[in-house]
């Protein structure tokens, strides 16, 4: 990837590094978050991921799952644009999740800073919104229009890397012309999206490619995607594992924008990843907290009244005198 910054509204970020887009669905029917749906509740929601440390939260206002029925625009704003408010307020950088020129519309107005369309930014009057409100854009390769499944093992006869490639130049190329500088893209070369799970794994394994050849910052959205539940045989809240599996995976071929619903695990796992893998300094003097070296024991694990005995290397490792 040769370019280490990415425009968005006024704000430039650095993408040398990943960085984490927590996922927010403002709406009653999605799969992956369980209990309270209230509005009230997606802007709390989206308020802790910001504060977990998401570099970006994004907001989605209408379930992308092809057996869920589409909503109006209207409805869409009217679940989305509260809640980029607040994180507005809270001086978060805003991503939308919407296909609808009118909802980018209103949410460019109400502070967002990047706009993730889903039907790969085909509508010239999502590009025209998008220009004129100098949004960061994420370009999603795509084959169907929105909440339509396509599971074709013919699909890519030349190979889904180099379809996914030639597909994302040609839009990348549209944009520019039509006034969305390079600088503003983010590519995404679409799990699950017209893809079955054996050409989802190929696309992935090809982001190193798309990453090179068009230099611009790729985004990793494989957080509870069906091609993990494929491969595990997990529910999407179970699927965690998986996820993390596929972004160590998508970091090593040059992903940075970590598309996630499970913010803390992600930034836990990132600061591991930066320690083992990106060389960063670990101080000498660094030592696990009192406060967080061990826990109280579950029930069914006392022994005699006693604590749990330590498992692994807590076992034969004694604590700081």
């Amino acid at each position: 990837m040769r370019s280490p910054t990415l425009r968005a509204g006024g704000t430039t970020l650095d993408v040398s590094r990943p960085l984490v887009v927590g996922i927010v669905n403002a709406t009653p029917d999605s799969f992956s978050d369980a209990g309270d749906r209230s509005p009230e509740r997606w802007v709390e929601r989206a308020l802790r991921c910001h504060e977990a440390g998401a570099h970006i939260v994004e907001v989605g206002g209408e379930s992308n799952v092809s057996n869920r029925l589409p909503v109006e625009a209207a409805v869409e704003i009217e679940r989305v644009v509260p809640v980029v408010e607040a994180l507005v307020a809270a001086g978060a950088v805003v991503s939308v999740d919407t296909h609808r020129p009118e909802t980018a519309e209103a949410v460019l107005d109400a502070g967002a800073a990047i706009v993730n369309d889903i039907d790969g930014m085909r509508d010239p009057r999502m590009v025209e919104v998008c220009a004129r409100g100098e949004a960061g854009v994420v370009l999603m390769h795509t084959e169907t229009a929105p909440k339509v499944s396509r599971w074709d093992e013919g699909l890519y006869p030349g190979g889904v890397v180099e379809r996914v490639v030639e597909w994302t130049a040609e839009r990348l190329a549209a944009l520019e012309a039509a006034g969305i500088e390079r600088e503003r893209v983010v590519l995404d070369p679409g799990p699950d999206f017209a893809k079955t799970p054996r050409q989802t794994v190929e696309a992935l394994r090809g982001l190193d490619r798309l990453a090179e050849e068009l230099g611009r910052p790729v985004m990793v959205a494989v957080s509870r995607k069906d091609f993990v539940g494929a491969l595990t045989g997990r529910r999407p809240r179970q699927r965690g594992a998986g996820t993390l599996a596929a972004i160590a995976a998508a970091l090593r071929r040059g992903g940075r924008l970590l598309r996630v619903h499970d913010v803390e695990a992600t930034v836990d796992f990132l600061a591991v990843w930066a320690a083992l893998e990106e060389g960063e300094e670990v101080p000498a003097e660094l030592r696990v907290g009192e406060d967080v070296r061990r826990e109280e024991p579950a029930a069914g694990d006392a022994r005699s009244g006693t604590e749990a005995a330590p498992e692994g290397d807590e076992a034969r490792a004694p604590g700081p005198a």
